[in-house]
């Protein structure tokens, strides 16, 4: 079963949505895995050490809604030291809970690592601070990338609580004013900073969850450029990149991208995406 979204609070260890499969491991590609066993709302599920529940199912054999049973302590205990980190395929040892840690991450909110982050640590923002960079933070529950389903990946990304802090929306919108740029450290950060603007183009301080899909069409009002990982077409992540880039651009990226043997997604390679008519200067990086 993969943890795969909050239903309720940003860090409620209670309830979750989630993915389930049948028999495997990380070996097999998420899609090879076979479907779990037939599931019915009341279903008692043994994870481990804890105990959960089956609320509700989303007219998908995959797709439910769980609630663990126990104290939250109790719970995020059960999760730390029995859980796994999703991982993919093409990396071949098990991977432990500070491999996707990101360097400079905060709470535990993220169900896969905003694996951009990976390209950040303190030395590299010490460095960008001594060239006039502000860098400022957010919390965003990044949500899975894949179900192994088809007709499930269709409806990702899933709605994603986020929290932006008063001082990063004071500093976004003083940035903005100034005409300087803001950066975002991967698809996540984009996704909570646009979905806190409002139709005057302000970012607003406190919690939310963002519920739109970012794509070719959707008209950026914060985000001036993007650090991303390299995404497959026909991924969220990947038609997310269509709000920088036109088709024909990103195509030419993808080609290139693959005549080199760039890895995708996590513990991949990265790269830098400017709006395309973005004519500003200046910098502020984001992260999450």
């Amino acid at each position: 079963m993969r943890l795969a979204g909050w239903p309720s609070a940003l860090d409620d260890p209670r309830r979750f949505h989630a993915i389930v499969f049948g028999a495997g491991d990380y070996r097999q590609p998420t899609e090879d895995r076979p479907p779990p066993p037939v599931l019915h709302p009341g279903d008692c599920l043994a994870l481990g050490p804890l105990s959960a529940r089956i609320e509700a199912l989303f007219g998908h054999s995959r797709f439910a809604t769980l609630s663990f049973d126990g104290t939250a302590e109790v719970i995020w205990a059960g999760l730390a030291n029995h859980g796994r980190p999703i991982q993919y395929a093409h990396v071949p040892t098990p991977l432990a809970l500070w491999d996707v840690w990101t360097p400079i991450a905060g709470p535990p909110v993220a169900f896969e690592p905003p694996s951009a982050g990976f390209v950040l640590d303190w030395r590299s923002l010490a460095q960008m601070r001594a060239r006039g960079v502000r860098f400022v933070t957010l919390t965003h529950a990044a949500g899975i990338s894949s179900t192994g389903d088809p007709e499930l990946d269709y409806l990702l990304p899933l709605d994603e609580p986020y929290s932006v802090p008063a001082e990063t929306a004071t500093a976004v919108n003083a940035a903005r004013a100034r005409g300087d740029r803001v950066i975002a450290i991967g698809t996540t950060v984009v996704r909570a900073l646009e979905a806190a603007s409002s139709r005057d183009g302000l970012v607003r301080a406190g919690n939310g969850v963002a519920t739109g899909r970012i794509g070719a069409g959707t008209k950026l009002q914060i985000v001036g450029a993007i650090i991303t990982g390299t995404h497959e077409p026909g991924t969220s992540h990947h038609a997310l990149l269509g709000a920088f880039l036109d088709e024909a651009r990103l195509r030419r990226i993808d080609a290139e991208l693959a005549a080199h043997h760039y890895r995708t997604h996590e513990f991949g390679d990265s790269l830098l995406i400017e709006r395309e008519a973005d004519h500003v200067q200046g910098g502020l990086v984001r992260a999450s």
